[in-house]
This record gives structure tokens, C-alpha cells and sequence, in this order.
């Protein structure tokens, strides 16, 4: 089947009620909703931005988990011609109030409360003028609302929408071009400040019709999204994927394996991408043999090394289909390698496969000149799938993209003589946690801000379940007193839970080489002699 040929977000979502009015577009718990009655939801969530003032080109955020309320926010937004800016939902206060400020969002969308967690409470003390409307998924709590904004339950935002011809909306929506920037997904940097990359509609359809292509995702599939919409596979091959080609979207908020596997068998899953570690607790989990998982067809992986034989246990116990690897960055957005699904299973677990049509790879070395297969250098990606630039921050942005195009992505890999790309270190030193991103740099700055230490560095380390995790090596001030449970509990207040450090080792200095530059390898080599905290 042909994916939808629409350029834009609002024109695909206008395709997809066109072509399957009646068709399933998400299933989430009791909300069924098809692709004609999403739409509706979207146009009426894009009334309600218009009556809240928001005008295009500005900023909506959501910090929020996987829903169909998501769903409905972050493509409402698009409609009404603004510019949808995801936060990760593990993210503190201070984290969120960050992305907000430097945005200078409008309108923010939350779920307070989930799992326990007082997202708007959070937001106290932030200095945030420009936010004008909270609109929160459930209750709306009491507590004072972030600045100047006004907090509205979703119904009740949703209903301030109705004063608001419709018309306006569908002219805002037809006069979104392919050209603009739909989305701002923010990721961390060596400095540690996180930087917004800018990503176009064209972008974010033109590359998953090639993504969804390899995939094998089919009309009527039913696609379990694990992955978090926050991140730009969750969001761009996951919700947009869907959209291209008619299948179902079913959100899970949370991964919880046994959550998984009830998902799988009742809503008849066939389309399942997620880290490796999402398909090794399913393989091993005891109660695996009590699901009625035959419907699994597709699963598509990534974000670290994955084991061969983790490959080959996909397709011989859960009779995977197709089973692929992929390598992308948020820059890119999302994707620029994928194998195909006739690879075997040691080019599919040992390589990221080969570039996508449109984009280009290379490896290069130290003085950007390119390198032949079998030569490790870092990792250029060129093509129409690189962002714009960072949002507001042009210097950074003539850091990572070259003159002629070429997007610098910090990674170290080798190509074979078939265009396999094989990841094999990071210049940036970023690790991947369970499949998120984690930058040193940031965890290594609010570290640094305690009264009893005086220097610290973070490396990854390997970890069984999650691939990585955090190791800080801290030298404490002199005369200072700090405990492994004080560092811990001072990043758990400051810092998304996946990027505290799992180990901490106390040191009395840091290895540097003669210009004073930590050695990361040797405290990578030392990492594995470490101590609970």
C-alpha cells in the first residue's frame, strides 16, 4: 500500500480521515477514536489554542505521557500553525522550566500527578512571563498556577474552543507549508544546556515514508508505542508513521512488561519497536508462555549493541517477521541508517543498517576528510532529514552543521563496503540508558554546584539491564564531608531518574593528560571496579 502523499502534518491528518474515516486510529484503554473522529478532536484542541491567543509560529509544550490526549495536543497544535515542543516527562522543574523559558512557550499541556509526580508544583519559582494557559489532563491541582497562566482541566480547555469558527482553524492549517518547523525536540550538548533542534513538517513526513516502508508497517496494523512521544522515534515514527500508513496507534504510558504482554494478546499488537532491553524482559519474562503474543509481526530496535543471539530469539520464540535495527539523532530527525529486512541476523544485530533514501553517510577523520570502509572516524550525516538549526542558537548551530551540510553527530563508527554503518564509541561521551540519551556534561554541572565536592566526571558504564548507566567519580572538597547517599539523593532532586548516576566511586583526583584534560577512557576502564550507591 501507498503511504498517504501529504507534505505537511494538518493535510495528513486530513488525508487520513479522507481515506479511513471508520478505520481504528487509537486505541488507548476505553478511547477508541477513528481516524474521522480524531480529527474532530484535533480541529476542536486547535479551536481552543486560537481562543487561548495562540497565534502561529508560537510554541505549545507538552509534558505528558504517552496518551491519546497526547496525541490529540501535539497534532492540534501543528493545525492551529504553531509549534509543538515536547518535555520528557522524567524531567524535574527546573529541567522543564528550562525548555519553557527558552522557548517562551504559550501554552503548556501536563498531567499532573502521574505517577505521583506534581508536575505543575514543580514549576514553582520558575520564571516563566510568557506562558499564558496550563491545560492539565485530569484535575486541576491546588496549588498556584506557574507565573501569569491560567490552569484549565482538558474539558474545560477543550470547551473554550467553541466560540472559535472552525474555518479559522482550517485556514491556519492550509497555510502551514512543508518548509516549517513543526517541532522543537531539545537535546543536551557537551556544555550541558540543552539545545532545541528544529524540525520541519516535510521532515517528519518525508523520512518515515521511508522508515515506515522498511518497517513493513501495513494498513490496519495495530503499533504498541512504548517508546515516549517526547523522543522523535516515539513521536515521528511511531504517531506519524501511523498516520502514513493507517495503522492503529495504542499508547502505553509506562513500560511495564507484564503491562506489555496484556497489551499484546488484547489489542492484537503486530507492530512492536522498542530498546533491546524491551525485548529481553519479554523473552525472559516467567509468564511470557501465558500471552498470546502470535499476532507480533514487526519490531524494529536500536540505541545500543545489540546481541546477535538476542536477534535470533526474536524470530525463532516470539516468530518475528521482521526484525530491524536503525541509527538516527535527534538532528537527524530520528533516523538516517535502517537495515532491510532481507539482512541476517548478524548484519541486523552488529550494524545499523545502510542509509535511507535522500540522506547521506560517511565516516570521516580528524581533518573532515573522508575515510574508506573499515576506517573508524566520526559519523557526517547529509541530507533533507537534518534540522534547520538549533532553535535561537546560531553559533551552536555553525558547530554541528558544515558550510555544505554535512551534520557532525559526535558519534565514532565504521562503514563496510555495503554502507553498513557500525557505531563503535562517542566522541561527545553520551550514554544510553535503558534508551535514553544521557550527556555527562549535565549531570557533571549540578553536581559540581555541592557545598562538599570539588571536582567530578561521569562516564558510562555497562550495565546488564539497561545497557549503561552512570558512574561519578567524585573528589570531595577538603575537610568535606559527603556520603554515596547525599550525591545520590542531590541528583534525584535535580535530575530525570534515568540520568543519576548508578555507581559512585569517591577519588582523591582525577586522571588528565598533560593539557589538563580528564581521561574519560581510563575512569571508563576503572568504571567496571565500582561501589552501590
Amino acid at each position: 500500500m501507498m503511504p498517504l502523499d501529504a507534505r505537511t502534518l494538518p493535510r495528513l491528518l486530513s488525508a487520513c480521515a479522507q481515506r479511513w474515516p471508520d478505520s481504528p486510529a487509537v486505541a488507548d484503554g476505553d478511547t477508541r477514536l477513528t481516524f474521522a473522529e480524531l480529527a474532530a478532536e484535533v480541529e476542536r484542541f486547535a479551536c481552543a489554542l486560537a481562543a487561548r491567543g495562540v497565534a502561529p509560529g508560537d510554541r505549545v509544550a507538552i509534558w505528558a505521557p504517552n496518551s491519546w490526549r497526547w496525541v490529540v495536543a501535539a497534532l492540534g497544535t501543528v493545525t492551529a500553525g504553531a509549534v509543538m515542543v515536547p518535555i520528557n516527562t522524567r524531567y524535574k522543574g527546573n529541567e522543564a522550566g528550562y525548555l519553557l523559558g527558552r522557548t517562551r512557550a504559550v501554552a503548556l499541556v501536563t498531567d499532573d500527578g502521574f505517577l505521583g509526580i506534581p508536575y505543575v508544583s514543580m514549576l514553582s519559582g520558575e520564571d516563566l512571563p510568557h506562558l499564558a494557559t496550563v491545560v492539565v489532563l485530569n484535575e486541576v491541582p491546588a496549588v498556584a498556577a506557574p507565573g501569569e497562566s491560567e490552569m484549565l482541566a482538558w474539558n474545560a480547555f477543550m470547551a473554550v474552543g467553541g466560540d472559535v469558527d472552525p474555518a479559522l482553524v482550517r485556514t491556519r492549517a492550509s497555510a502551514v507549508r512543508p518548509e516549517d518547523v513543526s517541532d522543537i525536540f531539545f537535546t543536551s550538548g557537551t556544555t550541558g544546556k540543552p539545545k532545541g533542534a528544529m524540525l520541519t513538517h516535510f521532515q517528519s513526513t518525508a523520512l518515515y515514508v521511508g522508515w515506515s516502508e522498511l518497517a513493513d508497517l501495513r494498513e490496519g496494523d495495530r503499533y504498541l508505542l512504548v517508546n515516549p512521544f517526547f523522543n522523535t522515534f516515539g513521536y515521528k515514527a511511531g504517531i506519524v508513521s501511523c498516520l502514513l500508513r493507517g495503522a492503529t496507534i495504542v499508547p502505553q504510558p509506562v513500560f511495564d512488561v507484564e503491562t506489555t504482554l496484556r497489551l499484546i494478546a488484547q489489542e492484537r499488537i503486530t507492530v512492536l519497536p522498542g530498546p533491546p532491553t524491551l525485548y529481553t524482559s519479554i523473552l525472559d519474562h516467567p509468564e511470557r508462555s501465558h500471552h498470546d503474543l502470535s499476532s507480533l509481526r514487526v519490531a524494529v530496535t536500536g540505541a545500543t549493541t545489540v546481541p546477535v543471539v538476542l536477534i535470533e530469539r526474536m524470530r525463532d520464540e516470539l516468530k518475528l517477521q521482521t526484525v530491524l535495527t536503525a541509527y538516527g539523532l535527534t538532528e537527524s530527525c530520528g533516523t538516517a541508517t535502517m537495515c532491510r529486512p532481507a539482512d541476517d541476523s548478524g548484519t541486523i544485530a552488529t550494524t545499523s543498517g545502510r542509509a535511507l533514501d535522500g540522506v547521506e553517510v560517511q565516516i570521516v577523520d580528524a581533518n573532515g576528510e573522508s575515510l574508506p570502509p573499515g576506517n573508524a572516524g566520526e559519523v557526517f550525516i547529509r541530507g533533507f532529514n537534518v534540522m534547520v538549526g538549533y532553535f535561537e542558537d546560531e553559533a551552536a548551530t555553525r558547530e554541528t552543521i558544515s558550510p555544505d551540510g554535512w551534520l557532525r553527530t559526535g558519534d565514532v563508527g565504521v562503514m563496510d563496503e555495503a554502507g553498513n554503518l557500525r557505531i563503535t564509541d562517542r566522541v561527545k561521551d553520551m550514554f544510553i540508558v535503558g534508551g535514553f540519551n544521557v550527556y555527562p556534561a549535565e549531570i557533571e554541572q549540578v553536581l559540581a554546584r555541592h557545598d562538599a565536592i570539588a571536582e567530578v566526571a561521569v562516564v558510562g558504564v555497562p550495565d546488564e539491564r539497561l545497557g549503561e548507566v552512570g558512574c561519578a567519580f567524585v573528589v570531595p572538597r577538603q575537610q568535606a564531608s559527603v556520603s554515596l547517599a547525599e550525591v545520590t539523593d542531590y541528583c534525584r532532586d535535580r535530575l530525570a531518574n534515568y540520568k543519576v548516576p548508578r555507581h559512585i566511586r569517591f577519588v582523591d583526583s582525577l586522571p588528565r593528560n598533560a593539557t589538563g584534560k580528564v581521561l574519560k577512557t581510563v575512569l571508563r576502564q576503572s568504571g567496571t571496579d565500582k561501589r552501590e550507591a
